[in-house]
């Protein structure tokens, strides 16, 4: 009778009623990197819309904002080479393909800025507030020069226009000083993933 009664309970159906999350079999460290990216791209498809609806009609002589490509650039750089690059490429992939960006070639610049600034960064840098902006506001320049050097050879633009450009990644970066601190903070869910 024993022996009976225990073949009965050695085999235990699975229960009818599961949570939806583990359904997909992810840890709770999975989900909120999964979060933490995804509040991410949330955050340059706001930007990109706001930038493209409203700032994009401010200009201030002659310059505006590339929102956009500076919250990219800004995560990029917080989120280090690995991460941040892989992150550029394809943030900076839709930026393209939404009609934003200038070219192409943008994919490139952006993508070439985050992982060789992040780099440097690492290299020489301790991760602070000031490393960032610092890293992040050389980039922004350096995308906008790009930008508009290939401008003049391609015969978009003219010479004169440079302190124009200049303007925007001016005007770009003094957005991104109170962004950065929302960046961190979504930066920090799931842990660090950039050790020094």
């Amino acid at each position: 009778m024993a022996a009976k009664r225990k073949r009965k309970y050695e085999f235990k159906p699975d229960p009818s009623g599961t949570n939806f999350w583990k359904k997909f079999y992810m840890t709770r460290l999975q989900r909120l990197t999964l979060l933490k990216w995804t509040l991410y791209s949330l955050l340059c498809v706001a930007l990109l819309v706001i930038q493209d609806s409203m700032l994009s009609r401010m200009h201030l002589w002659g310059a505006t904002t590339d929102l956009a490509a500076a919250v990219i650039l800004l995560i990029g750089i917080h989120e280090g080479a690995e991460n941040g690059g892989l992150f550029t490429l394809i943030a900076s992939a839709v930026y393209w393909f939404s009609g934003s960006a200038p070219a192409p070639y943008a994919i490139v610049i952006l993508t070439f800025l985050v992982v060789g600034i992040s780099l440097l960064r690492q290299m020489f840098w301790r991760r602070s507030f000031g490393s960032t902006m610092l890293c992040t506001g050389l980039s922004i320049i350096i995308y906008e020069m790009a930008v508009f050097l290939i401008g003049v050879v391609m015969g978009l633009t003219i010479w004169d226009r440079a302190g124009v450009f200049f303007l925007t990644a001016l005007f770009s970066l003094a957005f991104m000083l109170p962004m950065h601190w929302l960046v961190s903070a979504i930066g920090k869910i799931g842990g660090d993933s950039w050790k020094e």
